[in-house]
């Protein structure tokens, strides 16, 4: 019994493979042929791309258009000096590339050193101690306590001089 259902498999599968034994790809072949016959496309050209130019942003230095302008009375307005300018020449510290108004004091730490402020600003919290910089204005501290960092800056006075605006950073209120 086992031969004959072998048997009858084996001419089952014989059956089954005939059907594909045979090359007639003949609708294939007319399929390529049709596309051969297609008119050719043509390619379009990369676009010619301007070359980059380096820009300069030149106004770093004024005021931002976020803020509101100050109010300036002309007649009690002071002259700057020639004798104030700032600093050109030192090498520029980490807070300087920032807005003074976006620093706020959250503390201060004192040690054999002297008193340190604790500055939150910049993505980070930041000990300062006085005659470091900080902000766009050449601000420099001039003195720390315990619940506020006096700032010095150097701003021009839009007659080629120079100003000094004393700043002052309070302490955070907690909340």
């Amino acid at each position: 019994m086992t031969k004959r259902i072998s048997g009858c498999a084996v001419v089952l599968v014989a059956l089954s493979l005939g059907g594909c034994g045979g090359n007639d790809f003949s609708d294939l072949q007319r399929f390529m042929d049709e596309v051969r016959a297609r008119p050719a496309g043509k390619i379009e050209p990369l676009p010619r791309f301007e070359p980059y130019e380096a820009f300069t942003y030149s106004a770093a230095s004024l005021r931002s258009p976020f803020q509101p302008p100050i109010k300036i009375d002309l007649s009690q307005r002071q002259k700057g000096s020639q004798d104030i300018k700032p600093d050109e020449n030192r090498v520029k510290q980490f807070l300087e590339g920032f807005n003074i108004e976006s620093f706020r004091m959250v503390g201060t730490i004192s040690n054999t050193d002297g008193m340190q402020a604790l500055i939150s600003g910049a993505g980070s919290v930041h000990r300062v101690k006085v005659g470091d910089y900080l902000g766009r204005n050449h601000g420099r501290i001039t003195g720390i306590e315990e619940n506020r960092v006096d700032v010095v800056e150097i701003v021009p006075d839009g007659e080629g001089g120079w100003l000094e605006r004393p700043r002052t950073l309070s302490l955070a209120e907690r909340g």
